[in-house]
């Protein structure tokens, strides 16, 4: 079945890029996407997306989608990550307390094309090559032992027992020097640390409550009645945790909150913060309400059929492709809009461009091809994917090509948006 999908695309046509195709300029996307959020924040993501070629790319998924659906594809559908870039692989806290480094953001997550998601981390890790001061040749090989990864290791899992690819661990992980920076952040990011660094105590008393502190433009205090509706979403979402979630959950009390701004393609979109209390002071839990509009995708897959809550399609994709997810994420409501629920900075550390200097850059990109494989594996069908790819390095030169050329493209993107910037 994988081979016959080589005649609806060859594997050598990946590294084609046709701008031409283009329906719609980048700032007309951009700016259809950016309907229905908070209007004072929608300028702070133009100028955190006009910071560098890669702050762009970060905020850029619908253009890229856009890019994406007009091309070929190869017809074999997966869970997508929906948004494959290097800050978007990142180490987080399990469920049993280890830290496990994995995909981490699953906003525009659905079912797709897979490689959808490789052509997007070839590209992120072009971009972020660049922005670490790397040749280009160095970078061409990242991208290739990157998408040779996926390969070998999805070959791997045609091979396996079913059981043993859900559960499959990424071996050697701790041992990449920028994993090895992402893990020791997290080690660091506990909910005390989260608490140190939000909140403030309302009075110089020993043991005096805190709140959360206003750090404009990223946080503040929401009014009363904001809050009280943000409190009260928590009642549906308790429904959509497993039972012993929600008995832990009931030894916390909520004391305040915030809205907070996170990411780069996210600003704009409501988030909330909520600061729990559990046994003590010393005791806090944070949980992040995030607003989930459709994946950028949604309008291009029209046969993905993703669930209609997009919190609920964000969680579900998560739990598709991630070995392990955090505890408490589930999904909301609150009046017209879908929002998502987890954990905050709970033991959440990524990589920063200046760790991928050196030899990082190949040896993080080995380390994200496995995971995208495991969590294409997990969702889709290895053996069909696996017998698409074949057993030479075709696939991996052509990703190589298409990463250089997009890139290219996204600097060029990039400069229109900061034209633009300045005419406003």
């Amino acid at each position: 079945m994988g081979q016959a999908h080589r005649k609806q695309m060859a594997r050598s046509a990946h590294g084609e890029l046709s701008i031409k195709a283009r329906k719609a300029s980048p700032m007309v996307l951009l700016e259809r996407a950016s309907r229905g959020r908070v209007p004072e924040l929608v300028k702070l993501k133009y100028e955190l997306m006009a910071d560098s070629p890669f702050g762009y790319f970060r905020g850029a998924v619908p253009v890229m989608a856009a890019d994406l659906a007009a091309m070929p594809n190869t017809g074999i559908i997966s869970q997508l990550c929906g948004d494959a870039h290097v800050r978007n692989v990142g180490a987080f806290g399990a469920p049993d307390g280890r830290l496990v480094f994995d995909i981490n953001d699953f906003d525009e997550t659905i079912r797709g094309p897979f490689e959808w998601d490789l052509k997007r981390m070839a590209a992120s890790l072009t971009l972020a090559g660049r922005g670490a001061g790397q040749k280009e040749t160095n970078i061409r090989k990242a991208v290739e032992e990157c998408i040779g990864r996926y390969c070998a290791q999805m070959r791997e899992f045609a091979g396996m027992p079913t059981i043993e690819v859900a559960r499959f661990q990424v071996h050697r992980i701790s041992r990449i020097e920028p994993v090895h920076m992402a893990l020791l952040k997290a080690e660091r990011a506990t909910p005390l640390h989260t608490l140190e660094q939000l909140t403030e105590p309302v009075s110089k008393k020993a043991g005096a409550e805190r709140r959360f502190k206003t750090i404009k433009p990223m946080l503040w205090r929401v009014p009363g009645s904001t809050a009280d509706e943000v409190i009260a979403s928590l009642k549906p979402y308790l429904a959509t945790l497993q039972p012993q979630r929600q008995h832990l959950l009931s030894f916390y009390r909520p004391v305040d909150v915030a809205f907070k701004v996170v990411g780069t393609g996210s600003v704009g979109l409501r988030d909330y913060c909520i600061c729990f209390e559990g046994n003590g002071s010393a005791d806090p839990l944070f949980l992040q309400i995030k607003e989930e509009p459709a994946s950028g995708y949604a309008s291009y897959l029209p046969k993905a059929h993703p669930p209609a809550h997009n919190g609920r399609r964000v969680a579900e994709g998560q739990r598709a492709m991630q070995i392990q997810s955090d505890p408490f994420l589930g999904w909301t409501q609150m009046g017209s809009r879908d929002y998502l629920v987890r954990q905050l900075n709970d033991h959440k550390g990524s990589i920063e461009l200046d760790d991928l200097a050196g030899a990082g850059l190949t040896a993080f990109g080995e380390v994200c091809g496995e995971l995208l494989a495991r969590g294409h594996a997990r969702s889709s069908d290895p053996l069909v994917i696996a017998g698409y790819l074949g057993s030479g390095g075709g696939f991996a030169e052509a990703l190589g090509k298409f990463g250089a050329a997009y890139a290219d493209q996204t600097e060029k993107d990039w400069e229109e948006l900061k034209r633009a910037q300045k005419k406003k």
